[in-house]
C-alpha cells in the first residue's frame, strides 16, 4: 500500500484495522516509534541510533545491538517495531516524503523494494558506495538498485521455502511422517500438496484443519514461479501472469474445501492457531522458523518437523536502508554495515534460522540447539539451502504490495471466509487492484 497514491477503501480500513491489532499484541511487537531521535541517548552523552523494524529481524533477539555498543560505547540503539508490514510501509512512505519523522535505519521488505528504488531513492544514502557489494547475492542486491547504479538498501534474510509440518498430527491422520518421503509425495507440483491434504481431511484429528489459510499456499507457490505481478521492463502482467494463474489455482483448491483453518497470516487468531495445533502444515520460509518456534511454544518442541516445498521458491526478505533525513547518517552507515555483514546474518539465523543473503556465510551455517530440537532435528540448513540455490528470478514492481493485498486479502479471503466463488473472488481482486494502479 501507498500513501501517496490512490487506494480502495476498503484496503485502506483494512490498513486501520491491521494497525488498531499490532497495538493490541504483545508488548515486543509494539510500534515505539514517536518520530523522534534522542540524540544524546537519554542525556547518557551518547548517540542513540533507532532503527525502524517490522515483525521479527532477530537483531535484537541475537544479541546484536548488546553486542555492537559494547564495541561502540558512545553508540546506543532503540528499535521501533512494527508488527504488520501493511502498517509499517505506509507510516514510513509518509515520513520519507515528509523529510522528517524517520528511523536513523529503516528496514524495507521485499515487497516495497521496488517502490522505494522507483520513487524514494533520492531518500536515502547510496550504501552501494560504503560496502562491497559482492558480499550479497547478487539477485539480492540488484533489487536494491536503481537504473544508474544507487543501491538504497542492503540485503538482510532471504525466504527460501519449506513445508513445516506437525508429524504427531500426521501420524494421528494416519500419513506419512518422515520428511523425505513426504517431500517426494508432493514434489515439483503444489497440486500434489493439496492432494496430502485431501487424504489428511479423511481422519483429521478432532478440531484440526490440514493448512493454516489458503493464502498461505498462495504466497508460496508465487513464490516458486518466474512471473508474478510485473515483467522484467515494469510493465504490470498480473492478470496474464503464469505465475499468478498457478498460485490462484492451488488456494482455491484450499479455499473451496474443508482443509483451511481460514486463518489470517500475522492476525492473533493466527498466532493462537499454533499455540492450539488447530493446522497440520504451513509453507514456512526460513525467517518463519523462529515465529513458530516462538507462537507454538513449549507444547510443540520435538512435534513440528521441516519438510522440502513442493518447489524451490522464494517468500518474502528484506533490507536495511540509511534515510537521508537521519540525524546521525554516518554512524547509521556503519551499523546498517555491520548488521548485514556475513557474520552477523549467520549469528541471526542460529538464533532463529532466518536464511542469510550473504553466500559466505552458508558453509558454516548451524542453527541453534533448541531450534533443532524444536523441529525434531530436521536439518534445517541443507533444506533451506537447496531451496535457495534453485529460486527463480523474480521482478518486483512499484505496486507489487499493494497488488497481492488484494489478492490474498480480498479475492482469496472473499472465497475462503465469505463461501464466493473463485470468479467471484478474482473479480474482486480485480477491481482493487484497478483501484490500486489508478486505472
Amino acid at each position: 500500500m501507498r500513501t501517496s497514491t490512490r487506494r480502495s477503501r476498503r484496503l485502506a480500513a483494512a490498513a486501520a484495522v491491521a494497525a488498531m491489532t499490532a497495538g493490541l499484541l504483545a508488548g515486543c511487537s509494539k510500534d515505539s516509534n514517536d518520530g523522534t531521535s534522542d540524540s544524546d541517548g537519554g542525556g547518557s552523552g551518547k548517540t542513540q541510533l533507532t532503527i525502524g523494524t517490522f515483525g521479527v529481524f532477530g537483531y535484537k533477539e541475537a544479541g546484536l545491538y548488546d553486542e555492537y555498543m559494547k564495541l561502540h560505547p558512545n553508540i546506543s540503539i532503540k528499535e521501533n517495531v512494527t508488527t504488520r508490514t501493511d502498517v509499517y510501509w505506509p507510516k514510513t512512505l509518509t515520513r520519507l516524503q515528509a523529510g522528517s519523522g524517520t528511523d536513523d535505519i529503516q528496514a524495507i521488505e521485499v515487497g516495497n523494494v521496488a517502490e522505494a528504488v522507483q520513487t524514494q531513492a533520492d531518500k536515502f544514502v547510496d550504501l552501494g558506495k560504503e560496502v562491497d557489494k559482492s558480499q550479497w547475492l547478487d539477485w539480492k542486491t540488484s533489487q536494491a538498485t536503481t537504473k544508474d547504479g544507487k543501491t538504497i538498501g542492503l540485503g538482510t534474510d532471504i525466504g527460501p521455502m519449506a513445508i513445516c509440518y506437525r508429524k504427531d498430527l500426521f501420524a494421528k491422520a494416519g500419513l506419512e511422517t518422515d520428511r523425505t518421503k513426504l517431500a517426494a509425495q508432493w514434489k515439483g507440483d503444489w497440486s500434489k500438496y493439496v492432494a496430502v491434504g485431501k487424504d489428511y481431511m479423511k481422519k483429521a484429528p478432532s478440531g484440526t484443519k490440514f493448512v493454516d489459510s489458503a493464502s498461505s499456499v498462495y504466497n508460496a507457490a508465487l513464490g516458486g514461479g518466474s512471473e508474478r505481478y510485473y515483467d522484467k521492463d515494469g510493465n504490470v502482467i498480473w492478470d496474464k501472469s503464469k505465475g499468478v494463474k498457478q498460485a490462484w489455482s492451488a488456494a482455491m483448491d484450499v479455499a473451496t474445501s474443508d482443509m483451511s483453518a481460514k486463518l489470517k497470516q500475522f492476525d492473533p487468531t493466527w498466532d493462537q492457531g499454533f499455540a492450539k495445533a488447530s493446522f497440520a502444515t504451513v509453507a514456512c520460509p526460513a525467517w518463519m522458523i523462529g515465529y513458530i518456534e516462538q507462537k507454538s511454544g513449549d507444547s510443540g518442541k520435538g512435534k513440528w518437523d521441516v519438510a522440502a516445498a513442493p518447489t524451490a521458491a522464494n517468500w518474502g526478505g528484506s533490507f536495511i536502508g540509511v534515510p537521508t533525513a537521519g540525524k546521525h547518517q554516518k554512524e547509521a552507515v556503519a551499523l546498517a554495515k555491520w548488521l548485514t555483514a556475513p557474520e552477523q546474518q549467520a549469528k541471526v539465523f542460529a538464533k532463529q534460522a532466518s536464511f542469510p543473503s550473504t553466500p559466505s556465510a552458508y558453509a558454516s551455517l548451524k542453527p541453534a540447539a533448541d531450534t533443532t530440537t524444536y523441529f525434531s532435528d530436521a536439518p534445517i540448513t541443507q533444506i533451506f539451502g537447496d531451496s535457495a540455490k534453485t529460486i527463480p528470478v523474480q521482478y518486483f514492481g512499484v505496486k507489487d504490495q499493494p497488488i497481492n493485498t488484494a489478492l490474498t486479502d480480498v479475492g482469496i479471503l472473499q472465497v475462503e471466509q465469505k463461501g464466493k466463488t473463485p470468479d467471484q473472488g478474482w473479480n474482486a481482486a480485480k477491481a482493487e487492484i484497478k483501484d490500486v494502479l489508478g486505472q
